[in-house]
């Protein structure tokens, strides 16, 4: 349990694989003082299902600063990275970047700097995102990409379908969405 009168620094610490290390970040915002860590392995293109993101948010308190080493550990796009700093902001939370440090929410001039850097982080995403898309359509038009694997078996389902069960009956026994079973079906 937290003492409510004392102002913390909290850090949060974000890589988006498991392979992916987090002992860089960590120690950065042990460095920089942080009393307490919330880190997660998580995707970071949107805010939604980080637990530890929405932990780190729930636990400050009035007068405390979140701490994280780059703006994108924080946020992806602008949306979310504004929705997040609303949220402190109306705790009365402050906000640093400890990469880009002239990210600190306490002045006009920082608050000015993160909506610029946060804009630049989600215009490499999308920049990342249309070179990817690029790259698979010239490997698809080579013939060497096929893309993911299957997790489904078409003909399973298409067998189920014959017996007599519905798409609803089959997406329970495969433990699939009814959109993937009628996707299997037109197959």
């Amino acid at each position: 349990m937290r003492q409510e009168s004392v102002s913390m620094l909290v850090g949060y610490a974000r890589v988006s694989s498991s392979g992916q290390s987090l002992d860089i970040q960590n120690q950065a915002l042990m460095e920089a003082g942080c009393d307490k860590v919330f880190a997660e392995k998580m995707s970071g293109t949107s805010a939604k299902d980080r637990i530890e993101l929405a932990n780190a948010i729930d636990f400050v308190r009035e007068g405390d600063t979140l701490i994280v080493t780059r703006l994108d550990r924080l946020a992806r796009s602008v949306g979310d990275l504004h929705r997040i700093i609303e949220k402190l902001a109306e705790k009365k939370v402050g906000f640093r970047c400890l990469n880009q440090s002239g990210v600190d929410t306490d002045s006009s001039t920082g608050k000015l700097m993160l909506s610029i850097l946060g804009a630049v982080a989600q215009f490499e995403n999308d920049i990342r995102r249309e070179r990817q898309a690029e790259g698979i359509q010239k490997a698809k038009a080579a013939g060497k990409y096929r893309g993911r694997k299957p997790t489904i078996d078409p003909g399973e389902v298409k067998a189920l379908r014959a017996r007599g069960l519905g798409a609803y009956q089959i997406a329970r026994k495969l433990k699939i969405a009814r959109a993937s079973v009628y996707r299997a079906l037109a197959a």
